[in-house]
């Protein structure tokens, strides 16, 4: 699965706040992804996080 900076991660169960998009803030061996109703930030390796996601938003191009 291609994930790249600026794409939402609508994932299969929703954070504790409700909302399930989490936008892609770095990729490579782990992904930072911030939550798009709290702003809650994490950083997981990326075969902890792949197998939850339900789609991929893209994101418009970086530069």
């Amino acid at each position: 699965m291609e994930i790249q900076v600026g794409d939402i991660l609508v994932m299969k169960k929703p954070h504790p706040c409700g909302a399930s998009r989490w936008l892609v803030l770095r990729t490579g061996a782990d992904l930072r992804l911030r939550c798009t109703g709290c702003g809650h930030e994490v950083m997981k390796p990326r075969f902890q996080i792949l197998p939850r996601v339900r789609s991929v938003e893209r994101g418009e191009k970086q530069g």
